[in-house]
């Protein structure tokens, strides 16, 4: 069994990256995103520290009024508050896979981080526009 890790790798060997090694790590006020490409997929494990909230932490970066990317991620540990545009509002914790459209605002809720694993909305996350 062959195995490769990196952009060498081709698509007919097993290849693995590890979130300990990301290939970016996007940094900003009371958290941050690793960065991973495996397969053509852009993967991003999120951690978000107690007191982190979209508006205040990350929209400064996006310089738009609510969150604008769509996410497809699982919830690896803490809670976290969703508001959407709408008023539509949800609570989500660990083990739980959720879909996010564009167009919210989160918060982390209580003293546990909040690390989550972005399938969808990792690639543009908190990069400057």
């Amino acid at each position: 069994m062959s195995q490769a890790s990196g952009a060498q790798a081709r698509k007919d060997q097993l290849t693995t990256k590890s979130f300990a090694r990301p290939e970016e790590t996007r940094s900003f006020d009371k958290g941050r995103m690793d960065v991973i490409t495996l397969g053509g997929v852009t993967f991003g494990r999120a951690t978000f520290e107690p007191g982190w909230k979209w508006s205040t932490s990350v929209k400064p970066i996006a310089k738009t009024e609510s969150c604008q990317t769509a996410h497809l991620a699982y919830q690896v540990s803490g809670r976290m508050h969703i508001v959407m545009d709408d008023g539509t509002a949800r609570d989500i914790g660990p083990g739980e896979v959720c879909s996010i459209p564009p167009g919210h605002d989160a918060w982390v809720v209580g003293n546990e981080p909040v690390v989550i694993l972005d399938i969808t909305g990792a690639g543009q996350y908190a990069k400057p526009k």
